[in-house]
C-alpha cells in the first residue's frame, strides 16, 4: 500500500470514529434530553425527527454533490454541519428548548447524511484499489466511536455533568478529526467532471473521470437523478436495497430508542440504559472487525442470513422477557447479528458490476434512509402500543432480510443490469474509482 492510499483509508477510518462519538453521545443523553425538555414519548419522537429530516436532505444532496465537486468536497460540508449540528444541540438542551434540540438535530443530520455516504464511495473505491475488504472495518470504526462516546455519555449521565457541555466538547473533537480528514483524503473520488477553477480538484480528474461515467455515461451525465434511478433496474440491486432497509432499520431503532427502551420498557435507571446501549455498540463493533474471515470462508449471503436471524433473537428477548438482566444481555445478540449487514450489502452492491459508483450510492441511500428516518416514526407507534411491542417492526424486517439474503451471492463478472451510459467492458479498474 502506498503513502497516499494509507493516509487516504486512516482518514476515513478516523473520522468515521469521530461521528460515531458524536451520535452515541447524543443517543447516551436523550433520556436526560427528554426529561429536560419535558415531552412524551410520541413528542421525543417528534424532536427526533429533525434527525430524520436533515439527514434524507444531506443523503439527496450528497450524490450531486460528490459528481459535482468530489468526495472529499462532501466531506467537508458534512464535517461543517455536523459540528453546527451539536452546537445547536447543545445550546437547545442547556435552554430547554425543544425546537432548537430540532433544529441542532436537523443540521446534524444533514452533516451524517452529506460525510457518510460519501464515506461509502470513498471506501469502496479504497476496498478496489487494494482489492480486500475495507468497508466493515470502516464501519467498525464508526461502531467503536460508539462505544467510546457510550461509555463516555455512561460516565457523565451517573455524574450528572450537563448535556449542553458535554456535546459542545464533542464538537470540537468532531472539528479537530474533520480539519485533518479533509487534507487527508484525495481530490476528485466519484466526480463527474473536474471544477477548471479548482486546482485541487483537477489534480485528480483524471483518475475520477469514470466514476462519474458509473454515475451515467461516458464521463459527463446531462440528468443526474434519473441516471441514480436507473440503476434499480436491476432486480438484485433492488433485494439487496431491501435487505439493507432491513438491517440498517435494526441498527437505526437501537441508536434511536434503545436507552429508553430499557429505561420506559423495563423500568431501569437512566445509566442502566446508557450501560445497555454500550453493550449494543460493543457487539456492534466486535462484529465490524472479526467478520472479514466469515465473510471469507462463507459468503455474503451466508453471513447476512445467519447474522439477520441472530439479531432478530436478541430483538425478540428485549421484548417478550419480562427480566430486564436478559433483555439487557439480549442487546449482545441484537448488536452482533446487526453489525454486519450495513457494510457487506454496501459491498455486494459494486461487485460484479461495471457502474460500482452509482450503485453503491444508490444502497447508501436507501440504508441510510433506514437508518435515520424510520426509527422515529416507532415513537408514534409506541404511544399506542408501548415501545417495547413497537419493536415487533424490527423483528419483521429481520425475518424478511433473512429470507432474501440470497441476493448477496457474488454474481459472475459483469453480470447485472446495467443503465444505459456505463463504462465500456473494457475500461480499467482504476476508471471505475
Amino acid at each position: 500500500m502506498d503513502a497516499t492510499t494509507r493516509r487516504w483509508r486512516a482518514a476515513l477510518f478516523l473520522f468515521m470514529l469521530a461521528t460515531g462519538v458524536s451520535m452515541a453521545s447524543w443517543v447516551a443523553r436523550t433520556p436526560a434530553v427528554r426529561d429536560a425538555l419535558d415531552v412524551t414519548t410520541g413528542s421525543m419522537g417528534l424532536v427526533l425527527f429533525g434527525l430524520s429530516v436533515g439527514s434524507m436532505a444531506g443523503v439527496l444532496a450528497s450524490g450531486g454533490l460528490v459528481r459535482g465537486r468530489g468526495g472529499r468536497r462532501a466531506i467537508a460540508i458534512g464535517a461543517g454541519l455536523l459540528v453546527a449540528g451539536l452546537l445547536v444541540i447543545a445550546g437547545g438542551a442547556a435552554l430547554e428548548v425543544s425546537a432548537g434540540v430540532f433544529c441542532g438535530l436537523a443540521l446534524f443530520g444533514a452533516g451524517m447524511g452529506l460525510a457518510e455516504v460519501a464515506f461509502n464511495i470513498e471506501g469502496a473505491a479504497v476496498e478496489r484499489t487494494l482489492g480486500r475488504p475495507v468497508l466493515p472495518v470502516l464501519h467498525g470504526c464508526f461502531s467503536l466511536g460508539t462505544v467510546v462516546g457510550a461509555l463516555l455519555g455512561m460516565g457523565l449521565t451517573a455524574v450528572r455533568f450537563p448535556v449542553g457541555w458535554h456535546l459542545a466538547v464533542i464538537a470540537v473533537a468532531v472539528a479537530a478529526a474533520g480539519v485533518w480528514t479533509v487534507r487527508a483524503v484525495p481530490a476528485g473520488t466519484g466526480q463527474e467532471k473536474a471544477d477548471p477553477g479548482d486546482p485541487a480538484d483537477s489534480d485528480a480528474a483524471s483518475d475520477a473521470a469514470s466514476a462519474a461515467g458509473s454515475e451515467g455515461g461516458g464521463g459527463r451525465h446531462p440528468d443526474g437523478i434519473r441516471g441514480q434511478l436507473a440503476v434499480w433496474r436491476d432486480r438484485r440491486l433492488v433485494m439487496i436495497g431491501l435487505i439493507v432497509l432491513a438491517m440498517a432499520f435494526a441498527e437505526g431503532s437501537a441508536n434511536d430508542w434503545l436507552p429508553l427502551l430499557m429505561v420506559d420498557g423495563h423500568g431501569t435507571s437512566a445509566t442502566a440504559g446508557s450501560l445497555t446501549f454500550m453493550l449494543f455498540a460493543v457487539a456492534m463493533t466486535t462484529g465490524r472487525f472479526t467478520g472479514g474471515p466469515l465473510l471469507v470462508r462463507y459468503g455474503p449471503a451466508a453471513v447476512v442470513r445467519a447474522s439477520a436471524l441472530v439479531a432478530a433473537a436478541g430483538v425478540a428477548l428485549v421484548v417478550f422477557s419480562d427480566n430486564a438482566l436478559l433483555a439487557g444481555a439480549a442487546v449482545v445478540l441484537w448488536g452482533l447479528g446487526a453489525s454486519l449487514g450495513f457494510p457487506v450489502t454496501i459491498s455486494a452492491a459494486g461487485e460484479g458490476v461495471r457502474n460500482a459508483s452509482a450503485r453503491v450510492a444508490a444502497v447508501s441511500t436507501a440504508g441510510y434512509a433506514a437508518f435515520l428516518v424510520g426509527p422515529p416514526s416507532l415513537g408514534f407507534l409506541a404511544d399506542h402500543v408501548g415501545l417495547r411491542n413497537a419493536m415487533l417492526v424490527v423483528l419483521v424486517l429481520l425475518g424478511g432480510a433473512a429470507l432474501i439474503a440470497r441476493a448477496l451471492r457474488t454474481p459472475p463478472s459483469g453480470a447485472g443490469e446495467e443503465p444505459p451510459g456505463t463504462p465500456a467492458p473494457g475500461a480499467r479498474q482504476s476508471d471505475l474509482v
